[in-house]
């Protein structure tokens, strides 16, 4: 079986070009599903990895192999007198009901004919959401200088265009070769119309002939709680469908390695994910796609990713609409920023300003930014972003990435004890 990929690190501060740290940064506590190799896992909450396609997969990981199962020791007398019990009462219960519908007059048991035939299922049940949707999700095959493996993808758009992460491409580098598989077997050769590290998200272009896209909902709209039914190919098993509900919105996740994380306010879920899931699509009740698959919680601790834990994490919707029909139309996907570079030294709650240029070698506030025209200043702590608090510096990097550029926030800050509130406008980042 292809290798999972490897999962990337956590993230860091407000992307402010030249902008340094001088202490290194911790791994991410989540890592990626499917990159060359496997999904990425991610630790709850502090800092997640992005899941990576099962394109890379790490080494001497064998996911699928099983473990060795420890020689069970048979029951006690107690033990074995309570089963002989046990089977005594079904036999006779068995015996009993048999005889009774023998001995009846109508005879025999009643046969229920479902309408409609065996595969048709009522609207809205795991069983018919996958039906629609399978045929609608691919297995992504990378292989380049990077490494080998799967991940999973979905149809975007009538033109050919699949949706999947970044990391599960990421392998293939310039040179290398994508393709995907669909539900039938055949393949088909693909071509990176972009990608987008900072959001884990990529577009493929294919043939379009015979691909159905799927319909995609709004991720503002859900709620925790919420039934959702994740599709893609887990350990390279295509076509694996599994089931679970919303188990929390807007979770900080940060993963990757430093200089290439990726930053998502998370649909959390106890869908089944592992790696290979990356990529793939996480559907609401009505089948519509409300995030993509892209991350999974890793035990504190653990090296390598064990497998889903129930805590799984997808890019909400809303912004893989938007990411993804910028990198169809540019190739390219725009960052939001506020113009600040944030102090990761820093341990209370909110997320601090630099205290001045100098402190880590970037500015503190970008003249004539966002945050500089807002009046920020070197040293403030922001402590809430449009009335919700922020308790650290990665839980504002990931809502401001949620927000698109142009969008009109409120910060609370406090300096010298005192909190004010300051409105300002977010900017594009300036792209390398």
């Amino acid at each position: 079986m292809p290798a999972a990929p490897e999962p990337r690190a956590a993230a860091s501060v407000d992307e402010q070009p030249g902008a340094s740290h001088t202490q290194p940064m911790p791994r991410s506590p989540y890592l990626p599903f499917d990159s060359l190799g496997g999904d990425r896992q991610q630790t709850p909450s502090p800092q997640p990895h992005p899941a990576h396609p099962v394109a890379q997969q790490q080494a001497g990981q064998h996911l699928t192999t099983p473990q060795p199962q420890r020689p069970r020791r048979g029951p006690g007398w107690g033990g074995a007198l309570a089963l002989a019990l046990v089977a005594a009462l079904v036999a006779g219960g068995v015996g009993g009901l048999v005889g009774g519908l023998a001995d009846d007059d109508g005879g025999g048991p009643t046969i229920v004919q479902r309408e409609g035939g065996s595969a048709e299922r009522p609207d809205g049940s795991v069983a018919a959401i996958a039906a629609d949707a399978v045929p609608s999700v691919v297995t992504v095959r990378v292989s380049g200088g990077g490494g080998s493996g799967t991940g999973s993808g979905w149809v975007y758009d009538d033109r050919g265009h699949i949706v999947t992460n970044n990391h599960v491409v990421d392998a293939a580098g310039d040179d290398g070769r994508v393709s995907i598989e669909l539900t039938d077997g055949s393949r088909r050769d693909a071509t990176v119309v972009g990608k987008d590290s900072s959001y884990d998200l990529a577009v493929l272009k294919v043939d379009p002939t015979d691909l159905d896209p799927l319909d995609i909902g709004r991720s503002g709209d859900v709620a925790v709680g919420d039934e959702v039914v994740a599709v893609g190919s887990p350990l390279g098993l295509g076509s694996t469908v599994t089931a679970g509900i919303v188990s929390a919105l807007e979770r900080p996740v940060t993963a990757g390695e430093a200089g290439d994380e990726s930053f998502i306010s998370a649909v959390q879920t106890d869908a089944a994910i592992n790696p290979g899931n990356s990529g793939g699509p996480l559907l609401n009740g009505d089948g519509d796609v409300i995030g993509v698959n892209t991350a999974i919680a890793q035990v504190p601790g653990q090296q390598q990713a064990s497998g889903s834990i129930g805590v799984g994490f997808a890019i909400p919707s809303d912004v893989v609409v938007r990411t993804v029909d910028q990198l169809i139309a540019t190739g390219r996907a725009q960052h939001p920023i506020i113009g600040v570079s944030l102090d990761r030294r820093w341990d209370g709650e909110g997320a601090k300003v630099l205290e001045d240029d100098a402190a880590q070698g970037g500015r503190a506030v970008v003249p004539d930014g966002p945050a500089d025209k807002a009046g920020i200043e070197a040293g403030d702590v922001i402590t809430e972003l449009d009335g919700r608090r922020i308790t650290d510096l990665d839980q504002l990097i990931t809502r401001i990435r949620a927000k698109a550029v142009g969008d009109k926030v409120t910060l609370t800050i406090r300096r010298d004890g005192k909190e004010q509130e300051l409105t300002m406008t977010l900017e594009a980042a300036e792209e390398s």
